[in-house]
């Protein structure tokens, strides 16, 4: 099973590897969350709430069910 941005911890970096799913991937691609990105959880929503991240130059905030699809390098 591949680590996603949904598994990063709170100022853990990881680089973008590809997408789980095609249902997300162009809103993403356009957001600026391309493959060899850098990607930076910033916070968390309590409750399981959106996860607020950095990614090239970019903060924003996805639902954790998006970031569940970002696939990123071990």
């Amino acid at each position: 099973m591949s680590k996603t941005v949904a598994d990063l911890k709170i100022g853990e970096i990881g680089e973008i590897s590809g997408f789980a799913s095609e249902a997300d991937t162009l809103k993403l691609l356009e957001m600026g969350c391309l493959p060899g990105s850098k990607v930076k959880l910033k916070f968390e929503a309590p409750f399981k709430g959106p996860l607020y991240i950095s990614v090239s130059g970019n903060e924003m905030a996805i639902r954790r069910g998006i970031a569940k699809n970002i696939l990123l390098l071990k």
